[in-house]
């Protein structure tokens, strides 16, 4: 080493040091009074704790090893907590300190398209979230003058349930059925058919293959993007099955208050009164009907109560709700069931019975009802579905009493030739959701009685050729339906006569199969 550089290495150690003491002369330790509790017992899910006189309601508690709680019980003697991670490494004796602040959820455009738990902590491999902004899970319902009517349809692209049972921005609509009927089918179609929608699915207790299978649907529909995945596991604590639901309606506020329409899928709400259930009795709190404590109705209500639409200058977005309970035997009568039915403004029931039958989606077209959608759908639906659902209903009581009579008159069996028809033409395919103009066109066609004469075999095929035509055909038309505007005599007409040519093109084409394979037909008396 040179006599040059030693100066200069001890005077840069030199002035190393300097900046670390004129550190440590401005520090001045910032002494802060922290409370301390004790564990004093761990159960499945829940923990008892003692020696924190300050705690809030609902404030989240931190436990060793980073462990998360939520304050839920603040008794005289002992709080009882929420645990929010695995309580299996906690023990008797551990210490727990207070965090100051409610349980709360990240929020903002950075979840877009990712997979996330209640807490905010990403389950999908994609690195942190980014979001800096944190939104309280509970949130006051906004006030009666922070609202407006809900006015602007939300199309769910299921020709049974835009026609007959509407569903309006801004609304909560409740989709409710037994087990395997199709409840999340349609809540996802309704999810695939959103473009300018925001969508929120949050899994309650759903098992980790079915979750897996709603992401990669939404995946391959390029719709991903546009979603939040809010998933609370089959296995993980009751708690955080508890405050997903909430968690998911706070990422849902943050796009409302900005503007943005946005969809929550509550999936399912039976399981969350479950967790919630097990946590009460847990706790200690007394059971009521069905052993479910007796604020179970306020729990769901305040939640379902936050899906509104907004005035403009509250941000003018809407946050619409389609929460999933699951019955029993059809039992509709069941205490959760009809908790919810009364909260919400409308169900839409499926049946096992028309599942079975494939009859799918198998809506319960006598039992759904929508009690604010009607007032937002599209004025061309009005002019062909309006009477449409009462007709339907009678259709099928009057099918049900037909099988006890050999001999029915000439107007019975055009009836119910018409509802076996507007039968076949409500199913459909999961995930091939119709645009506005296409239902049109085929309610159009089953309401007129031109495919009357078809057989109900060739009704899907003739369907898949009018969905085409009518958006090759007639562009004017479909605009001016997509736009709202009435559906004119005029336009009628013009899907009246396209309707009849495909009608007339499948029945020419099945005589002529008919007349070739007769043709075709070796002679009986001819020789070998």
């Amino acid at each position: 080493m040179t006599a040059t550089s030693q100066p200069s290495l001890q005077g840069a150690i030199e002035e190393t040091f300097q900046v670390f003491d004129d550190v440590l002369a401005t520090h001045r330790p910032k002494l802060e009074a922290v409370e301390v509790g004790v564990v004093t017992s761990v159960g499945p899910g829940t923990a008892g704790v003692r020696g924190l006189p300050d705690v809030q309601a609902e404030e989240l508690l931190e436990f060793p090893r980073q462990a998360m709680g939520m304050a839920f019980n603040l008794d005289e003697d002992e709080i009882g907590v929420v645990l929010l991670d695995n309580g299996q490494r906690l023990a008797a004796g551990d210490d727990v300190r207070r965090t100051g602040r409610v349980l709360d959820v990240p929020v903002g455009n950075e979840l877009l398209g990712r997979v996330i738990d209640p807490i905010g902590r990403p389950l999908d491999g994609q690195g942190p979230l980014g979001a800096s902004i944190r939104w309280p899970c509970e949130r006051d319902a906004p006030g009666i003058m922070e609202r407006l009517p809900v006015t602007v349809p939300l199309q769910t692209g299921i020709k049974v349930i835009d026609a007959l049972v509407p569903i309006g921005r801004g609304q909560r609509e409740l989709i409710l059925g037994d087990r395997q009927t199709g409840k999340t089918a349609v809540a996802v179609d309704t999810i695939l058919n959103q473009r300018d929608v925001i969508c929120i699915y949050c899994a309650i207790g759903q098992q980790t293959a079915a979750v897996a299978r709603v992401i990669d649907e939404l995946r391959r529909h390029d719709v991903l993007t546009n979603c939040v995945v809010v998933l609370a596991e089959g296995n993980d604590p009751p708690g955080v099955q508890f405050v997903a639901p909430y968690a998911a309606t706070s990422i849902g506020e943050y796009f409302m208050a900005r503007g943005r329409d946005v969809l929550v899928v509550y999936d399912d709400l039976t399981t969350h009164a479950r967790a919630y259930r097990e946590l009460s009795l847990l706790l200690r709190r007394p059971p009521g009907r069905e052993a479910f404590p007796g604020d179970i109705f306020y729990v769901h209500s305040r939640l379902l109560e936050r899906a509104t639409h907004l005035r403009e200058e509250h941000g003018g977005g809407s946050l619409t709700a389609l929460p999933i309970a699951a019955t029993e035997a059809q039992n509709v009568a069941a205490y959760i069931p009809t908790n919810l039915i009364s909260i919400t403004d409308g169900q839409i029931a499926l049946t096992p019975t028309l599942f079975q039958k494939g009859n799918l989606p198998a809506v319960d077209v006598g039992r759904s009802v929508s009690r604010v959608g009607g007032k937002t759908q599209l004025s061309a639906y009005r002019a062909v579905a309006s009477d449409l659902k009462l007709s339907y209903a009678q259709f099928e009581e009057l099918e049900a009493f037909s099988r006890f009579s050999s001999r029915l008159d000439e107007e019975t069996q055009s009836r119910l030739t018409r509802g076996r028809l507007v039968r076949e033409i409500f199913k459909q395919q999961q995930t091939d959701g119709m645009s506005v103009p296409e239902q049109i066109a085929v309610l159009v066609a089953a309401t007129t009685g031109v495919w009357d004469p078809l057989p109900l075999d060739r009704v899907a095929e003739a369907e898949t050729v009018l969905r085409q035509r009518v958006l090759e055909e007639c562009p004017d038309v479909c605009q001016r339906i997509e736009a709202g505007e009435p559906l004119a005599d005029e336009d009628r007409k013009r899907l009246t006569e396209l309707a009849g040519d495909v009608a007339k093109g499948l029945l020419e084409q099945d005589q002529s199969n008919l007349l070739t394979g007769a043709d075709s037909k070796p002679d009986a008396d001819s020789e070998p």
